[in-house]
């Protein structure tokens, strides 16, 4: 099945076909780094690394950019209320942001981060081409397009020209007409500016997407991405500029994914989006010092791009859990079988001849998670299968079949029925291809690249070192050996209060996993 994704200017799903035969080029809009960034600006990143792995996986070279706004308005004024330079707060939230693209797993398959301050040439030449074709005018030293001027503005959004004064983020003062924007802005003596032709000053809003992504991808790229509340105005004078500059189309297919929501404190529980400016978001830093990225990554991917995703520390607990489900078969096939699951080779396309019509259903599972994939990118339903092929893997050769009300179950799921499907397969290279094959789906979304790290961090901030956990489980063994069954109950309780798991298995071994 060929790819196809909603493309937001034509309003209906498409084929995908990039420019260039083999190769596409994304440009995503990043974040204006004048806060820490909150989990609403990580999504579009998590998204589109779990895209390009995709398209990788079917062919393509795929080069990603997304952008640093690293002078703004906001970015001026915050650096003033902390009485700092803006270079300065611009730096350290721009580090911030990376720290966090990296605790996700979506940092690496960024080809390119341009920042603003760094393009400015670039950025007066398109000024200027825009001036020199009558599309841009001179006030004073600001420049403004003239949305007037552009055949089709409002094609993306669908607005008529005279509903753009809404939403539009600079000062309308000086401008012919209320939807006309700002391509330059003279700076103030205290604030960053660069000489142009037309005086000192710094580059609006719009224009910095546009020069970069032409520096960086060219005039025309494949897909642009970004939320949806950039539909307008910035996407829609993105489009204007950079078309109105080059004469050629700007971008073939436009993604965008659907906002972060977060409930009030109203009674009656409605959403928000999450915004700096409605002061209801969740810092990054904070969601990540309770949840490791992949969980946050795995929640993120559990609602379909376009969809809204509603946040809440339950929604996060619950996608913990569920992540639990998939860690804790790893964690029981590795200590039966005695390979790392996450280190396996390529599984073989065909499964082993033992396995039969369940190999058969595997190969099923693999089909319907691509299908889903190749409609309009469905990690949502991609993921479902996974839960649905983890859990027929657990019923290999059991004594009784995993529910689906176990597979939701609270805690993790007992380790009762992956033992006695381990000890009943004949070939323990069965369950490994199995076990395998959901891994390496997985990857193609960036979940599932190693064990949950236990980490000394971790356990110092449980006040129990890692040399006490193994001491305790060996005091809990010593208990038992001796029939002391409460001592030994009231050590596994003491740790399943920390977060920390035991699993005795047949050998008399016993691990343990957070």
């Amino acid at each position: 099945m060929s790819l196809r994704i909603y493309n937001t200017l034509s309003r209906k799903k498409e084929t995908f076909e990039p420019l260039v035969p083999g190769e596409v080029s994304i440009y995503l809009c990043g974040p204006t780094v004048y806060k820490e960034s909150h989990i609403g600006h990580l999504v579009g990143p998590i998204i589109f690394d779990a895209f390009k792995r995709y398209l990788q996986y079917k062919g393509f070279s795929v080069k990603l950019v997304v952008n640093i706004t690293d002078v703004e308005d906001k970015l001026i004024t915050q650096a003033k209320v902390e009485g700092v330079a803006v270079e300065e707060l611009a730096g350290r939230i721009t580090e911030l942001y990376f720290d966090s693209l990296r605790e996700l797993g979506a940092y690496e398959s960024v080809d390119e981060f341009p920042r603003a301050t760094e393009n400015i040439t670039e950025i007066i030449k398109i000024v200027q081409g825009l001036v020199d074709k009558g599309l841009a005018y001179v006030v004073d030293s600001d420049v403004y397009f003239e949305v007037a001027k552009f055949d089709g503005y409002g094609k993306l959004s669908g607005r008529k020209l005279e509903d753009q004064l809404a939403g539009t983020r600079q000062l309308q003062g000086k401008a012919k007409s209320p939807g006309d924007f700002a391509l330059w802005k003279e700076s103030k003596e205290d604030e960053p500016g660069w000489d142009s032709p037309w005086g000192r000053g710094r580059p609006g809003w719009h224009i910095e997407c546009s020069a970069m992504s032409m520096k960086y991808l060219g005039q025309t790229i494949d897909i642009h991405g970004g939320g949806q509340d950039l539909i307008f105005p910035h996407h829609e004078n993105e489009i204007a500029q950079s078309q109105g500059y080059s004469g050629k189309p700007f971008v073939r297919y436009w993604m965008h994914n659907g906002l972060t929501r977060m409930p009030t404190k109203a009674a009656g529980g409605a959403w928000q989006k999450m915004s700096k400016s409605l002061g209801n978001i969740m810092p990054i830093g904070e969601a990540l010092s309770e949840y490791d990225g992949e969980t946050v990554r795995f929640f993120v991917l559990s609602t379909h791009y376009r969809r809204p995703i509603p946040y809440s520390n339950e929604g996060l607990a619950n996608a913990a859990k569920a992540l639990g489900h998939f860690r804790d078969l790893f964690s029981v096939v590795e200590n039966i079988t005695g390979a790392n699951v996450y280190n396996l080779a390529q599984v073989s396309e065909e499964p082993p001849v033992e396995l039969g019509d369940f190999g058969k259903k595997c190969l099923e599972h693999k089909q319907r998670f691509l299908k889903h994939l190749d409609d309009d990118f469905n990690t949502a339903g991609a993921i479902g299968v996974l839960f649905d092929s983890a859990r027929k893997t657990r019923n290999l050769a059991s004594e009784g079949p995993v529910t689906d009300e176990e597979l939701a179950s609270e805690g993790p799921v007992t380790d009762e029925g992956l033992l006695s499907l381990a000890r009943k397969t004949a070939n323990p290279e069965d369950l490994l291809w199995a076990t395998g094959l959901i891994v390496q789906l997985g990857r193609l979304l960036g979940l599932f690249e190693g064990p949950k790290a236990i980490t000394i961090e971790i356990l110092d901030k449980l006040t129990l070192p890692r040399d006490r956990v193994e001491l305790l489980i060996e005091e809990r063994n010593a208990a038992r050996q001796k029939k002391d069954f409460d001592s030994a109950d009231t050590i596994r309780k003491k740790l399943a209060e920390m977060g920390i798991t035991l699993e005795d298995l047949p050998s008399g071994k016993t691990i343990w996993h957070m």
